[in-house]
């Protein structure tokens, strides 16, 4: 199938872009990487009659300053894979990116869009939510910044005002006695996840022992999800033993009421949560650990 007709217009920097958003009103859609929007037009789910292409509106990089990592909104998949800041002060989410998609995906693919898309089993969203990122959002009455645990709503649906666009993210710089771990599990290369687990562990000052630990899952709901801390209080002063990550993991599996559908039924959602959590939360203590020492 192909698109059905729209109207077409390169935006030239944010402003422009808000102003063409506000105008066009539900009839508007943004273009960053289009690894999501142009398939979606070609199978006529979405039916805009303007499209507005950011990707001459900002042409920065990744930046270090004040201890955030900022991810300017166009920055490609690829770059996240590869860019030395990115993997030195997030490799969380360097990492994670490797299992979006396909070479294809990568190249094209922007990191604000795939927030803003806000797909359920998305690997940048989970990892989003690990690291505590916030997103910086434009629109008509200026910037404002929604930390990611506030952006997800529901099935491809965010917490973004109508004529809002993503235009950084902002990532705290991994800290020495800090580990982390990414886990998925997919039928096929490039498939979507089935369930992802993205989770940080940061020890205590003097012992290496789990101060706080953020567990974010993909795939288990209608959207990307954050273990709420109450689940995860029994890992502190521990050391992700095998039986204190088991315990946590199956804390968080009983918590859990995911979806059935073609993939998967909701109890083999459940049994990988259990599993893949307690692996993640193992592996990041190591880590941890090791750059502790």
């Amino acid at each position: 199938m192909v698109a059905p007709a729209f109207e077409y217009v390169a935006a030239e920097n944010y402003d422009e872009a808000v102003r063409l958003l506000a105008a066009g009103g539900d009839e508007a859609k943004v273009l960053a990487g289009g690894q999501s929007l142009v398939p979606m037009l070609n199978l006529r789910l979405a039916h805009p009659e303007l499209l507005i292409d950011i990707n001459t509106a900002d042409d920065r990089q990744p930046s270090v300053a004040g201890g955030m990592l900022r991810l300017p909104a166009l920055t490609r998949h690829r770059v996240l894979i590869e860019h030395d800041l990115v993997r030195r002060h997030c490799p969380l989410l360097a990492h994670a990116v490797q299992h979006v998609g396909n070479v294809r995906v990568r190249n094209r693919g922007t990191v604000g869009g795939s927030l803003a898309h806000a797909d359920p089993t998305s690997e940048i969203g989970s990892c989003a939510l690990a690291s505590s990122a916030d997103v910086v959002v434009r629109g008509p009455h200026g910037d404002r910044t929604v930390p990611a645990s506030e952006l997800f709503v529901s099935y491809w649906t965010t917490s973004l005002g109508a004529s809002e666009i993503v235009t950084d993210v902002l990532i705290p710089v991994s800290r020495p006695r800090q580990g982390w771990s990414f886990h998925e599990m997919v039928r096929r290369t490039s498939d979507f996840a089935i369930v992802a687990v993205a989770a940080m562990v940061e020890l205590n000052e003097r012992a290496d022992t789990i101060a706080a630990t953020r567990v974010a899952l993909a795939g288990v709901a209608d959207r990307v999800t954050l273990v709420g801390q109450e689940l995860l209080i029994g890992l502190a002063g521990s050391t992700a033993d095998e039986a204190s990550a088991d315990a946590a993991a199956a804390r968080i599996g009983a918590s859990l009421e995911p979806p059935a559908d073609v993939h998967a039924s909701g109890e083999y959602r459940r049994r990988l949560v259990r599993v893949l959590t307690a692996r993640a939360l193992r592996e990041a203590y190591a880590r941890a650990a090791g750059a502790a020492a």
